[in-house]
């Protein structure tokens, strides 16, 4: 018995990967519910309007942020900044105090209700965009990242590692295909199964669960188009530095929690220790979650969702870059040793 345990701990030793996974996943599940598992949001952008805007802020408590100060602001304003997602809540003094809260931010909506029946005199206040602060209108457009953040890492790694194990993939190394074709073909059946389940889930969300679809079409074929390559270029990378389907797994896992904790999909960014919420910030899903919310409930003006687009397409384009890298470094040194021989044949 002991010759087996002590094998299996050289075996275990071994796998460096697994052992990683072991250690580094119940450190990554303490870090995120312990920064980032928190619903009760204590930092809210506010916008003071009106008149009065100016003396709006010493009338708050410490979880009102100004971040727009206007005294020629109104209603219309009010509701153009909650729409560009410039702030969370607009404070609208005049003849009399009106609140506008944006409700596709479910938690800090919440947040803001409970403590505006603290306001000093009469308010009035007002949900936007989601008046009854449904759950399933703000979560079914975040679902979509999130299927295609899954087809993208977890299908699309494991259908490029199988050919690995099979050796079909060193049968490309000497084939004239560059890099770039072979992970161009790879992925193309994976993006457009993809996008037939984009359209499923965004056709399901629409007429079953009534989300409404207030922006452009055109923004939304972007932001998914963008958003596909992303995911997918990921799959790939992960396939490029696993040796088997079972360690393009463990990577997968490591790559898809922390984006569905850190996202703002389930747990608001602004309830989220600053450290954690960065790391929110150097997410895909991140930025894919901002857009599909503006698109799909508010409207929101291109320049307002242009920036979450263009990050993504950085994003996009570093990840690709790395994995056409990875690729070829893995293939030319087949391409090198299938050609030696019919060197020397020739001589």
């Amino acid at each position: 018995m002991k010759a087996m345990i002590l094998k299996e701990f050289r075996q275990m030793r071994r796998d460096r990967r697994t052992v990683a996974l072991m250690v580094g996943l119940p450190i990554l599940l303490l870090v995120i519910f312990g920064y980032a598992a928190r619903f009760d949001v204590t930092e809210i952008r506010t916008a003071a309007l009106g008149p009065g805007a100016e003396m709006v802020e010493g009338m708050l408590d410490d979880a009102f942020t100004i971040v727009v100060t206007d005294t020629s602001g109104g209603a219309e304003e009010a509701e153009a900044l909650l729409r560009d997602s410039e702030a969370t809540v607009a404070i609208v003094t005049g003849a009399e105090t009106k609140v506008f809260v944006d409700g596709t931010d479910l938690f800090s909506a919440q947040s803001a209700m409970r403590r505006a029946a603290d306001f000093p005199g009469e308010v009035e206040a007002e949900i936007l965009f989601n008046p009854e602060l449904s759950t399933s209108i703000v979560m079914v457009p975040s679902l979509i990242g999130l299927i295609l953040l899954f087809i993208g890492t977890v299908i699309t790694s494991l259908g490029v590692v199988k050919e690995r194990e099979q050796g079909t993939l060193e049968q490309l190394a000497v084939t004239p295909l560059r890099p770039v074709d072979v992970i161009v073909g790879k992925i193309a059946p994976y993006f457009l199964v993809a996008v037939i389940d984009m359209a499923v889930v965004t056709v399901v969300g629409l007429f079953v669960f009534d989300v409404p679809f207030r922006g452009s079409v055109l923004m939304f074929g972007a932001y998914a188009f963008v958003y596909l390559f992303v995911v997918l270029g990921l799959g790939v990378l992960i396939s490029t530095v696993s040796r088997s389907q079972g360690e393009a797994i463990q990577l997968a896992i490591m790559v898809l929690l922390p984006q569905i904790m850190l996202s703002g999909m389930i747990f608001p960014l602004q309830s989220m220790a600053a450290g954690v919420r960065w790391i929110g910030y150097l997410l895909p899903l991140t930025y894919f979650v901002m857009g599909m919310k503006g698109i799909f409930l508010k409207a929101s003006s291109a320049s307002a969702l242009a920036m979450p687009l263009l990050l993504l397409t950085l994003m996009a384009t570093i990840i690709f870059v790395l994995a056409i890298l990875r690729f070829r470094r893995d293939l030319a040194p087949k391409q090198r040793t299938a050609t030696a021989p019919a060197l020397e044949v020739a001589a």
